[in-house]
């Protein structure tokens, strides 16, 4: 297993960087530059030029993509905006769109397995239709559209603002108060960012159990009298995991892209927001580090599907 990983973790570098090629040259394809969109419109030719400079952006391609690897390696990657390092703007936002994704993986799977095995086990009942469509509304709504209409809705009922991590008047608040609020800010965005998934790790995991408990194992551990938890719950489910965790590998780098609507929408200061930010700035040096990231955390997600199949099902570590 230990010779398996290796060798799929060195297998991640030249696609990363495969990607890193073309992400790099479709940025650059875009219209508009960092430097006219930082500098007067009427600035001297020679401004521009030495600005171009400064930036590199006077060199061809390559050597503008190798000086951009070579910099973020060696952490002397700046932002094109502001001038600071690279690296600690997104260290700097990286703890907000951790706590945001991790509580919205905590919701997928807190709710979307149970819902999977409860439609599963009543298929074709008023309950299981409902939750199907539940879930094709799920996947079908567009999350920046819902995240509009929750913030008029709790602005409405409340009459308390939904934006950003954490009120403005926090000073006066009390520690109780403080995390209250906290929470009040963190659980919208969390729950917008979890519909999705819910709604897809569910479906999966009907069609799963379906397949399962058609087998006649099942049926003999129905016959020596176990419970339906028992049945469903131990031995089923575990058997049915495995086309979920497919869906796992893919579901964390999901969730950071997906963030980066949602941190736009509720302002939430995490790497999405930044992210968004960096795009309208056409700052290519944060650009490029961020969908780097998201590209390593794809690949990574990958090879831990790949190694929970083995703990699923001993059967493939054998």
């Amino acid at each position: 297993m230990t010779k398996y990983i290796i060798g799929r973790l060195l297998q991640t570098i030249p696609i990363l960087i495969g990607i890193t090629i073309i992400s790099f040259a479709i940025i650059h394809l875009a219209p508009g530059t960092p430097i006219g969109l930082t500098l007067n419109p009427k600035a001297s030719p020679k401004i521009i030029e030495q600005m171009k400079k400064n930036y590199d952006l006077d060199k061809p391609l390559p050597v503008q993509y190798w000086l951009w690897l070579k910099r973020l390696f060696t952490g002397k990657l700046y932002s094109f905006k502001d001038g600071k390092p690279v690296l600690k703007k997104i260290a700097e936002r990286l703890p907000a769109t951790l706590l945001l994704n991790l509580v919205a993986m905590l919701i997928i799977f807190s709710l979307a397995i149970p819902l999977g095995v409860f439609s599963a086990v009543r298929r074709y009942s008023f309950l299981d239709n409902l939750c199907t469509f539940g879930a094709y509304l799920g996947i079908s709504i567009p999350s920046f559209w819902l995240a509009y209409l929750l913030i008029l809705g709790t602005v409405k009922l409340f009459g308390y603002p939904v934006l950003g991590m954490r009120s403005f008047a926090i000073e006066e608040l009390t520690v109780v108060e403080f995390i209250l609020d906290r929470w009040w800010h963190l659980m919208l965005p969390s729950i917008i960012l979890a519909v999705g998934g819910i709604a897809v790790i569910s479906r999966y995991t009907r069609s799963s159990m379906l397949e399962v408990i058609r087998q006649d194992y099942i049926r003999t551990a129905k016959a020596k009298g176990l419970s339906e938890d028992d049945v469903y719950y131990k031995h089923a489910l575990r058997n049915a995991l495995l086309p979920i965790v497919t869906i796992f590998g893919f579901l964390i780098p999901g969730l950071i892209s997906g963030s980066v609507i949602i941190e736009t929408v509720f302002a939430w200061p995490g790497i999405g927001r930044l992210a968004y930010q960096a795009v309208l700035a056409r700052d290519y040096s944060v650009v490029m580090t961020i969908l780097t990231i998201s590209s390593g955390l794809t690949l990574l997600g990958n090879l831990a599907a790949d190694i929970l199949y083995a703990v699923v099902d001993p059967r493939i570590r054998y």
